[in-house]
C-alpha cells in the first residue's frame, strides 16, 4: 500500500471518530445516562488518537535524510504508545463516572432513542475498525493497527454500555449500567496495557516472530548456492520495514563479482518473501566460518 493511501485511511479515521463522537454525545444528551456520557468521553480520546496516528503516518512517510538515514518509520510506535496511554486514561474516566452513577443512580430519559443513536455509532465504529485491521495488516502499519485496536475497545465499551442501559430500562435496577460500564472499563485497561507492551517492543528493536525468522533462514539457505554458510543473523521491525542482516561465508578464492551475485540472489528472494525488507549482508572468506547458523543447501 502506498503512503498516500495509508494517509487517506488515517484521515478517514479522524472523520469517523468525529462523527461517532457527535452521535454518542447526542445519545447522552437525550437520555442523561451517565454510562452513555462515559462512552462519549472515550470517543473524545478516539478523536485525539486518530489525529495523532495521522500525524505519525505522515511523518513516517518522509524519506531518509542525513539525520535519519534509516528513515522515520519508528515514529509510528510513538503514536501507538500514545494511543495505549489514552485508552488507559479513558478507562479511568469511565470507572470514575461508573462510581458516580453507582452512588447516585438515576433512570435514563428517552432510553429508546438514546439506544438507537448509540447503536448506530457503535456499528460505524465496528465497520471502520474492520477496515483499519485489514488495511493496517496489509501495510504493516503499527499506527493503523493501534487505531483499529483502539476502536475495537471502544466497540466493546459501547456494547457494554448499551447492555447496561437496556437492563436498567427492563429491570428498573439503576445501578446495573454502572456495573456494566465498570466491567468494560477493566477490559479497556487490559487492551490498553497490551497495546503499550507491543509498541514498546517495537521501540526496543525486538526480533521478528519465530515463524518469520524461520522463513528468513530457509530463504537464505535455499538461495545461497555457492556460499558456505550464513551466521550472526539478526532482524528487527521498524514500522512497516523489516531489517535483516547476516554474515555470508564464501570460498576464499571466489571472485567479488561472484559473491555479489549470490548476495543479489538472496536479497531478491528475501524481498519477495518479506514485504518492506531492508537487507545487509557482510561477505566473509571461509576462514571466518563458525560452522553454525544457516547451512547453505
Amino acid at each position: 500500500m502506498k503512503g498516500a493511501s495509508i494517509q487517506s485511511i488515517a484521515a478517514g479515521s479522524v472523520a469517523v471518530a468525529i462523527l461517532v463522537l457527535a452521535l454518542k454525545l447526542g445519545a447522552w444528551w437525550v437520555t442523561g445516562s451517565v454510562a452513555l456520557l462515559a462512552d462519549a468521553l472515550e470517543s473524545v480520546v478516539n478523536v485525539a488518537a486518530s489525529a495523532a496516528a495521522l500525524l505519525a503516518i505522515r511523518f513516517s512517510a518522509l524519506p531518509p535524510d542525513a539525520n535519519h538515514p534509516y528513515g522515520h518509520t519508528k515514529v509510528e510506535y510513538f503514536s501507538a504508545v500514545l494511543e495505549g496511554a489514552l485508552i488507559i486514561v479513558a478507562a479511568i474516566v469511565i470507572l470514575h463516572e461508573a462510581w458516580g452513577a453507582f452512588m447516585r443512580p438515576r433512570a435514563p430519559e428517552a432510553p429508546a432513542l438514546g439506544l438507537v443513536v448509540s447503536s448506530v455509532a457503535t456499528a460505524v465504529n465496528a465497520a471502520w475498525a474492520a477496515v483499519l485491521f485489514r488495511r493496517g495488516r496489509a501495510a504493516r502499519s503499527p499506527a493503523l493497527l493501534a487505531d483499529a485496536r483502539h476502536l475495537l475497545s471502544d466497540v466493546v465499551t459501547s456494547v457494554g454500555v448499551l447492555v447496561g442501559v437496556a437492563l436498567v430500562v427492563m429491570t428498573g435496577i439503576l445501578w446495573l449500567d454502572a456495573l456494566i460500564a465498570a466491567l468494560t472499563a477493566v477490559n479497556i485497561l487490559w487492551s490498553g496495557s497490551k497495546l503499550m507492551r507491543e509498541s514498546v517492543a517495537g521501540l526496543m528493536d525486538e526480533a521478528v516472530p519465530p515463524d518469520l525468522l524461520a522463513r528468513i533462514r530457509k530463504v537464505v539457505s535455499m538461495h545461497a548456492e555457492g556460499a558456505i554458510e550464513a551466521h550472526d543473523l539478526r532482524s528487527r521491525h521498524a514500522g512497516s520495514v523489516t531489517f535483516i542482516e547476516f554474515h555470508l561465508v564464501v570460498p576464499g578464492e571466489m571472485r567479488v563479482v561472484e559473491a555479489h551475485d549470490i548476495c543479489d540472489r538472496i536479497e531478491a528472494a528475501l524481498k519477495a518473501e518479506v514485504a518492506g525488507a531492508v537487507i545487509t549482508i557482510h561477505v566473509e572468506p571461509e576462514g571466518k566460518a563458525k560452522h553454525q547458523g544457516v547451512v547453505v543447501l
